[in-house]
């Protein structure tokens, strides 16, 4: 089984493009979503601890929706700051932990966690020390099936995947605007969970120091590319138990309609979707079924 979902659901510009512009009492973004998609990625936990009580309710959110799973982001403290020791003043990680694994305790309960994932930026290069980092974080979530995304092209050679390995995670593969230090586009399997992240190709906006992150994720993969990639996810579900394509090209909603668009290629049938997104991207219209009605509420 191949899942396909965006990444993130709580985004003001897909207000009319993806969600109703009049919406019904008591609408929730999260089962609008998962109405049309079997996985989202949280991005909320990246930048904020997850508690349980909203993890709680995200659960019984998609209780209807027996195969649908979460992935969520591991908390940038973790990934993006300096790792706690003897230069920094303070070690709180396993403190952090703790809280980090109990906010989504309620996903793990319902069976609807499906992994985390550790995301790192460009500038993690494979080192001595970079492999014990993955070392500590592993060891502060024994139980939890972790995903690396890892930017930088060091990380996808031996010796690199073969520790990667060594520590149970599942290598991530990532597409990004091509540049000389990116990961490459195939690498051998480290774990269970193939896992394809696409964050568009905008290289203008990626690689400008200013440019701010709707800057950088502005990017509607062409059809020449969705088929390119719905041939790549057939091949990483062919060498991993589970696979999962989270589309992050997520500025006015373009995560939800390339998520369509391999949803689409995928299953060979028109994809259920509501009626904004096609309207918002009329090339969706041969390869859905509307669903919903403009002005009905």
């Amino acid at each position: 089984m191949i899942r396909v979902g965006p990444a993130g659901w709580s985004y003001p510009d897909w207000e009319g493009r993806v969600y109703p512009a009049h919406k019904p009492h008591g609408f929730h973004a999260l089962p609008y979503l998962a109405k049309f998609f079997d996985t989202i990625e949280i991005n909320s936990s990246f930048y904020a601890l997850p508690r349980a009580e909203h993890a709680e309710r995200w659960a019984a959110l998609v209780a209807d929706r027996p195969d649908f799973r979460f992935y969520a982001k591991l908390n940038r403290d973790f990934t993006h700051l300096p790792e706690p020791g003897a230069d920094v003043a303070g070690d709180d990680w396993e403190e952090k932990a703790r809280a980090f694994s109990a906010g989504l305790a309620p996903l793990v309960r319902a069976k609807k966690l499906a992994g985390v994932l550790v995301q790192f930026p460009v500038s993690f290069l494979h080192g001595n020390h970079e492999v014990r980092r993955l070392g500590r974080l592993r060891s502060l979530f024994p139980e939890l099936p972790l995903i690396l995304e890892v930017r930088h092209q060091s990380w996808f050679v031996r010796p690199a995947t073969d520790q990667v390995r060594g520590l149970s995670y599942s290598l991530a593969y990532v597409d990004l605007p091509e540049a000389w230090n990116h990961p490459p586009g195939w690498h051998e399997p480290t774990g269970p969970i193939g896992y394809l992240r696409l964050h568009g190709r905008n290289a203008r906006e990626w690689f400008r120091g200013e440019a701010e992150r709707d800057d950088k994720y502005d990017y509607l993969y062409t059809e020449r590319e969705v088929d390119a990639l719905a041939q790549k996810a057939r091949r990483i579900a062919s060498a991993h138990d589970e696979t999962a394509v989270i589309t992050n090209n997520h500025f006015r909603g373009q995560a939800v309609a390339n998520a369509i668009d391999l949803m689409f290629l995928l299953q060979g049938r028109p994809i259920p979707a509501p009626t904004e997104i096609v309207e918002s991207f009329p090339h969706l219209g041969p390869r859905t079924r509307i669903e919903g009605q403009r002005g009905l509420f």
